[in-house]
Order: structure tokens, then sequence, then C-alpha cells
């Protein structure tokens, strides 16, 4: 890779990230100056940019199940919002013609139909990427987001397939036969350790089991590597995979978003146009809200969910220069898509970061558009007359209930947890488990805090979480007992600052518990 390239994208992503931005946007704008620079893309950037997206959703599709595309609100909700906005873009877009800008001179209702579905779509890359930072892909307003791209990708397919004239081959139907080859995957899988040998194995899954096999039978390649994931998704090592890809992963999809601002340098009638398109997004918003709410989510989680959503995807640039190729649209107009797309990622990732601030003024508004009964993953939590609470059931929750039920049998252990799945599988081992997120605000104001509990064990994986459950505990008068894991002296101090009773740092006392079973297994001679 050049190495003015490398320079420019890194210090571009340095000064976006501290101005409190994603760095992709930084690598987008990355793309621009150096395309006023005369430096052009190049089919090399563009394959290793589309690699980066393949892995991309292949790790995406290491975490999500089949069963979450079934329901409703995702493959109903997606495409009721893909027909409303469609509309609205239309519309929006006509209104557009009516300024006489030079872009819109000699369009056509072919023109206008082709944006307005360009627009419907939002970005994939730029919902996992902030999801990911987050930690939220498995809480129920991240698997939504997810499920409804994963819809849209569908609809991808079929336009082009349509467009292309290109139809999947006769053999395409063979790929209904890939959940056969799960036993074999799996076993793989097993075989091929935690190192080097794990991360080509992943490669090799994404690019050519899924990408490569799709593509030969005329199917979307990027598809084809989301259903490679989801085939071993269940596998206990599904999540250290996708580990093991993600500095690879994020090194590609810096080329992707540089290969975006390399498309071509911006004029100001397509700045113009980019800020106007951008203008679209509240009202993307809004039906996003309005149909997650008609499937019965509360008001948060239909607004959070509806700013994961809140921008324009790189897929709209595939379509528009489909667009291009068949002299539908002009170029100008593709980078003016570019410029909308680069907005709405700056947008969508400050709502992002402001939600709750966003949520807090509007909350009696937002939540007169409710409809009961809520959602069953989005009604309040009752712990009923439990003495101990255990917030997050991953392996250190799992150990702190399990502990906690066999020596104090006098006492009711409750463990809350946000993955549905998980919460299933704790319910089948006999623990009392129930689903919840000790991150949402709304819980804290819905959770019924009796006065039995004398004991909340904070075991969640990020110390924000652990951090935002302390304060949130505090403010409803709790006043007993409040214990917290952590990995760091400072999160400890923050902890303890916040009023949290004991705090265990798992690394630290990892060696101390170590010695301590050597010792009381008699391993060792007084």
């Amino acid at each position: 890779m050049d190495p003015l390239l490398i320079s420019v994208a890194f210090a571009a992503g340095l000064a976006i990230y501290q101005l409190g931005l994603p760095p992709m946007v930084g690598f987008l704008v990355a793309g621009f100056v150096l395309n006023a620079t005369g430096f052009e893309s190049s089919d090399t950037l563009e394959t290793i940019g589309n690699l980066g997206v393949t892995l991309l959703l292949f790790t995406v599709g290491l975490k999500l199940k089949l069963k979450d595309l079934l329901h409703s609100e995702v493959w109903a909700g997606a495409s009721l919002h893909m027909a409303l906005i469609f509309l609205v873009n239309l519309a929006a877009l006509y209104l557009l013609l009516q300024l006489d800008l030079p872009l819109t001179h000699g369009a056509d209702l072919q023109m206008l139909a082709l944006l307005a579905f360009a627009l419907c779509f939002s970005s994939t890359v730029f919902a996992v990427k902030i999801l990911e930072k987050n930690g939220q892909l498995t809480s129920l307003y991240g698997r939504t987001a997810i499920g409804i791209l994963i819809m849209q990708d569908v609809f991808a397919v079929i336009f082009l397939a349509v467009s292309s004239g290109q139809l999947p081959t006769v053999w395409a139907l063979g790929l209904l036969g890939l959940p056969l080859l799960r036993p074999l995957l799996y076993r793989l899988l097993d075989s091929a350790g935690h190192e080097e040998l794990l991360v080509l194995y992943g490669i090799f899954l994404a690019l050519s089991l899924g990408a490569g096999l799709f593509e030969l039978v005329h199917v979307k390649p990027d598809l084809g590597a989301l259903i490679i994931g989801m085939l071993l998704a269940n596998h206990p090592k599904a999540g250290e995979m996708a580990r093991s890809l993600l500095n690879f992963k994020e090194l590609l999809l810096v080329v992707f978003f540089l290969n975006i601002g390399l498309a071509a340098f911006p004029s100001w009638d397509t700045l113009l146009v980019g800020a106007l398109l951008a203008l679209i997004l509240p009202f993307k918003v809004m039906l996003y809200h309005l149909v997650l709410t008609l499937f019965r989510f509360r008001a948060r989680s239909a607004l959070l969910t509806s700013l994961t959503l809140a921008n324009y995807s790189e897929f709209g640039l595939i379509v528009g220069a489909v667009g291009v190729s068949t002299g539908i649209i002009s170029t100008d107009w593709l980078v003016a898509m570019a410029l909308a797309l680069s907005l709405s990622f700056v947008l969508a990732a400050w709502l992002h970061d402001r939600a709750p601030l966003i949520y807090l003024p509007l909350r009696t508004w937002l939540m007169s558009w409710q409809r009961h009964p809520l959602h069953i993953e989005d009604r309040p939590i009752d712990p009923g007359h439990a003495h101990i609470i255990v917030l997050g059931m991953g392996r250190v929750g799992s150990g702190a209930y399990d502990y906690m039920t066999g020596h104090h049998p006098e006492k009711q252990v409750l463990g809350i947890d946000l993955d549905h799945d998980a919460v299933d599988c704790h319910r089948e081992l006999g623990r009392n488990v129930i689903q919840g997120d000790a991150t949402d605000s709304d819980f804290w104001e819905k959770v019924r805090m009796s006065a039995d509990v004398e004991l909340v064990m904070l075991s969640m994986p990020m110390h924000e979480g652990n951090l935002y459950a302390a304060k949130r505990l505090k403010a409803t008068g709790y006043t007993r007992r409040i214990a917290a894991v952590v990995g760091h002296d400072d999160h400890a101090r923050e902890l303890r600052d916040m009023g949290v009773d004991v705090v265990f740092n798992i690394y630290l006392e990892a060696g101390t518990g170590f010695a301590e079973h050597v010792c009381e297994s008699a391993l060792l001679k007084a």
C-alpha cells in the first residue's frame, strides 16, 4: 500500500477521532484529500476494500442467529420501512428538481426512482462498528438493527440480479444444502486451535466457502460470507474466531472508506446536492421509529435502533454506479451521493453518542407512541424477592451465581443478562435468570428493587456498563452492598469513588485464586 495513502489516512483518522467522531469519517475525508492531489483508486485498492466488507459481514454472521431474522419486527419492519422511505425519497427528489440545479437537468422518473431506491438503505459497516464499539451487538436494539440491515441486503441481492440481467444459476439451489455442512465445519473449527490457523480458517470460510461459492452461482458474495458466519454462530469458538479476525478486518476497512472518498472530487454543485440529500435523514429516522413502535418496542429501544440506522449506505454508491454504467445518472450524482453518505456518517455518529441527551427531553412525547403490551424483550424488569442480584451472566457472573447459590442456599439469587439466548441457556441449566439491560436508563426507572435485596454484583464485561449501573443503582436510593469486577486499577478507583463496597480485579486476583485452589487440593505439602 502506498506510504502516502497510509500517512494521510492515519493523520485524518486521528484528527477526526480527537473530535469525538469515528475514525471512518476521517478516512472518507482522507480519500477526498488524496483525490484532490491527483491520487486515484486502483483495482487492487478496490479489491482490498471489498475484502474488508466481506470479512466484516462474516464476523457479523458469527454473532447472529437465524431465528433473529424471523422476528416480525425484522422482516416486516424492514419491508415496511423500505416502502415508506422510498416514497419519501421520491417526493424529496421531486422537490429538489424544482430548485433547477445543474445536476437535475434532464431528470426523468427512472432517474428519480433509482436515486430514491439508493437512498433507502442504511450502512451495515457503520452500524456494526458503532454497535461493536459500545458492546451492544447482542442487545435487543443492536440485534434488530443488524437484522433490518440483513433484510436490506436481501433487497440488494434482488436489485443487483435484476439490474445486471444476471440471475442466479440453477446451481444456486444447492446453497440450500449448506446447513448439512455444519457438522464438518464445526469439526474443522474444533481442530483449528487458537492462533494463526484459526485466523486462516476464518478467512477461508469468509472468502472461499462464503463469497467465492456464492459468486460462482451468481449470488451476492458478501451475503455468502454472512450466511457462512451464521452457520457457525452457535459454536463455542465463534466469538474467539471473530476476535482473531478483528485487527485484520479493521485494516482492510480503512481502504474501503478511502475508496469512497477517492471516487471523485466534489464540486460546489455536488456539495450542495449532497447537503440537501442529508436533510432527508430526519424523515428516515422518524419512519424507523414509527415502524418499530408499531411492533411494540419501547420508546428508548426504538430511538436507539433508529439512530443506529440514521445514515446512508455504501450500497447506495453501488446502486449509483449501476446507474452511471447504464446512463441513467451522471458521475456527478455519484459524487453527491458519496458526500451525502459522508455527512450522514458524521451526523449519525454525533446523534448516537448523544442518544441519552436526545431521549430524556423527548421521553414523555416518545412514550406516548408506545403500544401495549410491549415487546416481550422490552418489558419492565421485576426481580421479585431476590436477596442477591448478579448483573451480567457471562463466565464471571455465572461463576458468582453458582458460588452464591451453593454457599448461601437460604438466599434467593437472581441473574440478569441482556442476551436472550444466554438467558435461555441459563434457564435450561436451572438458574434463575431474566433478561434485562443494566446499561439502559429505562431499566433503572422501571426495575422494582425490593427491600429484600442485600447485595448487587456487577459482572458485566464492559467497565463503562458496571460504572453506569453503579451510578444508577445509587440514584434509585439503594443503600446496601454493591460488588463489582474490574480489569484495571484505575477502573477500581472509579468504582470505589462511586460507592461500590467491594471491587475485585479479575487479573490480579486470578493468581491468588489459582494458588489457593492448589493448596486446597493438597498438591503442596506443609
